[in-house]
């Protein structure tokens, strides 16, 4: 038996069933230009693998998963899928998010959709979430899939580890922690359905110079990440005002917990969450803004994911508790994650990437899922559901660009 999978990887793993699938996606636009060759795409991913060894691993065993070595067979790991236009496209990576990763092969797929019409090209790679989370995604992208580039990577952990407060600290702002995440639930979701194995996906774009100052407009400097949860809040407001439904609901953000000097690669999964109330009700654009990142300012001073983590992984009954209101779609409606990627132009086999996107799994009773990535240009912001629960994932997209124009044109 191999190295053992850590406890948060293998409750990821158990999570998977006939509907729910454990894998993100990350989806890279290729500048027009001659197709890509498959057997040559094929052969730069294969020689670059050991850079990422998680790569070159399978799970196996149910009750105790380990990692075990296996040597892929790159033809069912890179393939190629026809697309001609935007549509098709979205259909492909559909269908490879509603398809479950082969257990008897190592966690990953790197699949060429098109060439479209217009000869961009795009790459569609698949990992499991119990191999990689989002930062150690991008080193994967870094590792396996762009091309060398002088940029340095980003860090893994923000935190010190000889920062942490002491466990009595930690313990006595406890019930402040609680009464913040757990303690305001939301009205009932219209994400809250039952979850069938059909995925439809749509994305749009926020510039990311501009994002940066529309936050730095503030009177208390908002992030990036304050800007794409005002877009999203603005997307989703648009789109359940027009279907005559106007609820009060809360976000779940993901927050890294990976300390500084980790090996990204191997670390495994290192994240808690936050909860935020979306401030649907603020018709104003810019004031929701300022609401939502007075709420993350508040997290962050006071380290709720870290005081959050503590509990969910304590042991017996307290912990499973917890786990289980935390889950519930009361607590928060729908995830909104956001990981950096590359902050210099990136290539695939000669081709500039343009635009990235990433996509991230819907759960039961949370049909509608988000997650944003960026590059050197774009913030990539992708909508994830399941088309039987949440119809018409376009209205989304589309709503967050309508959303974004309102917060830059002021």
């Amino acid at each position: 038996m191999g190295e053992p999978l850590s406890t948060d990887d293998a409750r990821i793993l158990a999570l998977e069933s006939d509907a729910v699938r454990g894998h993100t996606l990350k989806l890279l636009l290729l500048e027009p230009g001659p197709a890509l060759d498959l057997d040559a795409v094929r052969a730069g991913v294969l020689s670059r693998l050991s850079a990422f060894p998680r790569a070159l691993q399978r799970v196996v065993g149910s009750g105790s998963p380990a990692w075990e070595d296996a040597q892929p067979e790159i033809a069912a790991h890179v393939r190629r899928f026809a697309a001609a236009d935007p549509t098709d496209l979205r259909e492909v990576v559909g269908r490879l998010m509603s398809e479950p990763l082969d257990r008897a092969r190592p966690l990953w797929t790197i699949d060429l959709v098109g060439p479209l019409a217009d000869g961009r090209e795009a790459l569609a790679i698949r990992l499991h979430h119990a191999m990689a989370d989002g930062i150690t995604a991008v080193r994967f992208l870094d590792a396996v899939v762009f091309e060398p580039h002088d940029a340095p990577a980003h860090a893994v952990g923000i935190r010190d580890p000889e920062a942490r407060a002491s466990r009595w600290r930690e313990w006595e702002r406890m019930p402040l922690t609680l009464a913040r995440e757990l303690g305001h639930p939301g009205s009932r979701s219209p994400f809250d359905r039952p979850l069938t194995a059909r995925r439809a996906l749509a994305f749009a774009d926020v510039p990311l110079g501009e994002a940066r100052e529309v936050g730095a407009s503030r009177p208390e400097h908002a992030t990036i990440n304050d800007v794409l949860l005002t877009v999203v809040a603005g997307a989703v407001r648009r789109v359940l005002e027009r279907r005559g439904h106007l609820p009060r609901l809360n976000a779940q953000v993901p927050v890294s917990l990976h300390e500084a000097g980790e090996d990204a690669a191997a670390a495994g999964n290192r994240d808690s969450f936050v909860d935020v109330d979306l401030r649907l009700h603020e018709a104003d654009d810019l004031r929701r803004l300022d609401l939502l990142s007075a709420q993350t300012r508040e997290r962050k001073r006071d380290r709720d994911a870290r005081s959050l983590d503590d509990l969910l992984h304590a042991a017996g009954p307290v912990g499973t508790a917890l786990r289980g209101l935390a889950d519930g779609p009361r607590e928060f409606a729908l995830s909104v994650s956001n990981v950096p990627g590359p902050r210099v132009p990136v290539a695939v086999a000669g081709r500039r990437v343009t635009h990235v996107y990433t996509s991230s799994e819907p759960a039961p009773h949370h049909t509608l899922r988000v997650a944003a990535i960026s590059n050197d240009r774009w913030l990539g912001v992708g909508f994830c559901v399941d088309p039987a629960a949440v119809p018409e994932v376009e209205a989304f997209a589309d709503a967050a660009h309508d959303a974004w124009e309102a917060l830059r044109g002021r």
